[in-house]
């Protein structure tokens, strides 16, 4: 009889400090529908006052009524096809994902270079002048995203729900998305803090280059979620373990969460279609990596873009721990 209460004390999900578990409330990140085929558009956003190009690929999800909108901001030499198991697993849950291509930082800077000469080739890129102009990349592709929601002949007319946006981005794209979604100025570069973004995930995240974590991090208003592993180094920047987790102790408190993957290197956030993952023991903890990057932002969008409490339940309660590893690691405050 005891066992039996115990099982069903947990099937109920009511927990020790008396809050209601969403496992008993059916909340799991990563259902998606077995029906769902993803389907992605490639178009093209033409800023005319730099005289620009943006292409970015859209994920649609299955349904033409109005969605929230998730941006993501590739890492250096990176272009709109990175990381389609977040596009995917994104619009399968209902989003309307748009990667952003940046020209002057994307794959085109590596591409027919010899090898020894992009390594050299990605450093400089690192430039401001390129991060500047990503920052504007993300305010273009919002403004044409409210136009084609409004154009009759487009095929997104109607599609997005733009009161509701979502920022990411993985290394030089983290650092986008940390500049447009709350960091302050610092070292003479504007504030770029888009107004339109409601919470905001970063992937291997980074300090500002001058002044301390604290002056950059402390008015950020919006929820935000930071992901890094205990080998996410920099491939050609300075960035160790240590800098990338000064970020998350300098944000204010409410909202704001951090994930530590254990073993997880630098390329662990991302995926390439062309790059089948060889088997071996480095591969398959890069599979489960991405089951937790997967569920843990899929909570965090659903909890602030879509205002899911049972969502929110599971990303502040024991939700998380049924997809990590033992040795992986997540806070909030």
């Amino acid at each position: 009889m005891l066992r039996l209460f115990f099982l069903i004390v947990a099937f109920l999900g009511i927990l020790s400090d008396g809050s209601t578990s969403c496992v008993a409330a059916g909340y799991d990140p990563m259902t998606i529908p077995d029906s769902f085929e993803s389907q992605t558009l490639d178009v093209e956003v033409t800023d005319s006052k730099r005289d620009r190009v943006i292409p970015v690929r859209v994920y649609l999800p299955e349904s033409p009524s109005p969605q929230p909108v998730i941006l993501f901001s590739h890492g250096m030499g990176g272009d709109r096809e990175a990381s389609p198991y977040l596009g995917n697993h994104w619009s399968a849950r209902g989003y309307v994902v748009v990667f952003l291509q940046h020209a002057g930082s994307d794959s085109a800077i590596w591409r027919n270079v010899p090898l020894g000469e992009r390594m050299p080739a990605m450093r400089r890129a690192a430039s401001g002048q390129n991060f500047l102009e990503r920052n504007s990349d993300v305010a273009a592709v919002l403004d044409q995203l409210t136009q084609w929601n409004q154009a009759d002949d487009h095929i997104l007319k109607g599609r997005l729900d733009l009161d509701h946006v979502g920022m990411s981005g993985h290394s030089f794209g983290a650092k986008t998305t940390q500049a447009v979604s709350g960091q302050s100025a610092i070292g003479g570069i504007g504030n770029a803090t888009e107004k339109r973004i409601d919470a905001a995930i970063a992937m291997s995240p980074s300090p500002p280059r001058r002044g301390d974590p604290a002056t950059a991090f402390g008015e950020v208003a919006i929820p935000w979620m930071l992901m890094t592993g205990t080998k996410d180094t920099g491939n050609f920047s300075d960035q160790t373990v240590e800098s990338r987790r000064s970020v998350y102790p300098a944000l204010p408190p409410g909202d704001k969460y951090e994930l530590l993957l254990d073993g997880a290197e630098h390329a662990a956030f991302g995926e390439r279609p062309e790059r089948r993952l060889r088997s071996g023991p480095t591969q398959r903890g890069k599979r489960n990596h991405h089951r937790a990057i997967q569920a843990l932002s899929t909570a965090f969008w659903d909890s602030y873009l879509r205002n899911d409490k049972t969502a929110k339940d599971w990303l502040t309660g024991h939700g998380p721990r049924s997809v990590l590893e033992a040795d992986d690691r997540f806070q909030s405050k």
